[in-house]
């Protein structure tokens, strides 16, 4: 085995999800991450972890979706497996990244609405996700196999305490400001963030972190008006999505279009209330990453991007006791700000060009 599949689950289970002997750990497994999957097995059984493990599939998920009657129920017995779960280790990989591209959209919100318990029982647990390297994936990245291989662990296997001490500094900008403007073409829109925490996405549970690899600054904007155009091509859904511009009004969006993949877009949009609502905003910070893979889990942490997101808002963003946007989707999109943009937190440009004041060629 290539012994950066060893490296990569030893910093998964100690420096991501900080699994101690005697926690109870849900290792899901995806299609074509069987070896990462060893690995981690052999880790948490050098801790001393309880292991129970699910094996995943897009393609099983679709046969059972579309023969369905549509009337999902909560799935009491995977709740139950959740919420006596302390850590959920979720390996990405997969054979078809558009494997469920032909489900009927109703069919698909009726499941996500009904799994939502589930997915709160998870998010209550100290769980993280993450990505082994597989053809689909490098597929989808228009990368040959092994220079995807290269690009993944470029990104995961890094000085995590470096960009961690690096991302404070934005997250204490976020901390103290009150509401967040972003100019660029096409782009005016101001969120309020007072009141909330930032997290520093250092990917670690330590840091309210849940994405392996992470390297951004997010937090729970609220109050959003104006509009924002994300031209970073994505997969949604198993449907191509680019060019995506929403317009906001008190707080909720008013309008949308994209220039391909609108229906998969409205479909998103209209799954609830709170799935026209912003539940994030992500400032990427990992330089690491240096070219867009159509992989949210890459993508959204790139140097000179930032994302936002429809739906869910994260509870480590919200005072305690306050509730934020509730949603069953959470959907990021990003937008490029490498040029001709500037970010500014109450009136202060805190990053031009994709620049941060902090950094060499900022220019105020």
């Amino acid at each position: 085995m290539d012994e950066r599949i060893h490296e990569h689950a030893a910093v998964l289970v100690n420096w991501s999800a900080r699994v101690s002997e005697g926690d109870n750990v849900v290792v899901s497994v995806d299609e074509g991450a069987h070896d990462l999957a060893v690995a981690v097995a052999a880790e948490l059984g050098d801790v001393g972890a309880n292991m129970s493990v699910q094996y995943g599939s897009s393609e099983v998920g679709r046969a059972y979706t579309k023969a369905h009657d549509g009337e999902f129920e909560e799935s009491s017995h995977e709740l139950a497996l959740y919420e006596a779960a302390d850590v959920v280790l979720r390996l990405g990989g997969g054979r078809n990244t558009s494997a469920d591209a032909d489900v009927p959209a109703e069919t698909r919100q009726a499941s996500m609405q009904a799994a939502q318990g589930v997915r709160e029982a998870v998010m209550a647990t100290d769980w993280v996700s993450t990505v082994h390297p597989t053809r689909s994936l490098a597929q989808q990245a228009g990368m040959a196999y092994e220079e995807y291989q290269e690009f993944v662990y470029d990104a995961v296997l890094r000085d995590w305490q470096e960009l961690a001490d690096e991302m404070a500094e934005m997250k204490a900008i976020l901390d103290e400001g009150s509401e967040v403007r972003l100019v660029k073409e096409d782009t005016d829109i101001t969120m309020s963030i007072e009141g909330r925490t930032a997290v520093n996405s250092a990917a670690s549970v330590a840091y309210d972190s849940h994405n392996l690899p992470s390297g951004e600054v997010f937090t729970a904007p609220y109050d959003t008006e104006g509009e924002v155009f994300f031209d970073v091509p994505m997969t949604l859904r198993g449907t191509r999505v680019q060019n995506v511009h929403l317009t906001f009004a008190d707080g909720e969006v008013v309008e949308y279009s994209a220039d391909q993949g609108e229906d998969v877009l409205g479909e998103i949009l209209d799954t609830d209330e709170g799935a026209r609502r912003l539940g994030e905003l992500g400032i990427g910070m990992n330089r690491g990453i240096d070219r867009f893979t159509d992989s949210i889990l890459f993508d959204e942490k790139m140097g000179d991007t930032v994302h936002m997101a429809v739906g869910r808002a994260y509870d480590a963003n919200l005072p305690e006791g306050e509730a934020g946007n509730d949603s069953a989707v959470h959907v990021d999109m990003i937008t490029d700000v490498s040029e001709d943009s500037r970010m500014e937190v109450d009136g202060e440009v805190v990053q031009r060009n994709g620049v941060f004041r902090w950094e060499d060629g900022f220019e105020g």
